[in-house]
């Protein structure tokens, strides 16, 4: 997973992305903490999918952009524009599920 450093980076990897996924997570946030290991492992099986991680204390707009209200949030886009998200307790199988949805779709 690329780590985006300002919200000019992150605009920059997934705008013209088929299919990227964005985690947003906080540095004191135990829960982003425990998920994002996961989520890039869940990852590792779709090769395709651009995945980028951006820290909400370090990218303050990153919150105004996708109007987030907490963390973590993944959010799955096409071409820069949102298809789905997921925030605070994200289950996996679920996760899973959308990411074979829209990886069959952007094919």
């Amino acid at each position: 997973m690329q780590k985006a450093h300002s919200i000019e980076e992150e605009h920059e990897l997934v705008d013209k992305e088929m299919l990227a996924l964005v985690y947003i997570s906080q540095p004191g946030c135990s829960v982003c903490h425990s998920l994002l290991p996961q989520v890039e492992e869940l990852l590792s099986e779709f090769s395709r999918i651009t995945s980028i991680h951006v820290d909400a204390a370090q990218v303050k707009e990153i919150a105004g952009e996708f109007t987030v209200f907490t963390v973590p949030v993944v959010i799955l886009l096409s071409e820069g524009k949102e298809l789905d998200r997921m925030a605070r307790f994200v289950p996996l199988g679920e996760l899973h599920e959308k990411l074979v949805k829209y990886n069959k779709l952007v094919q």
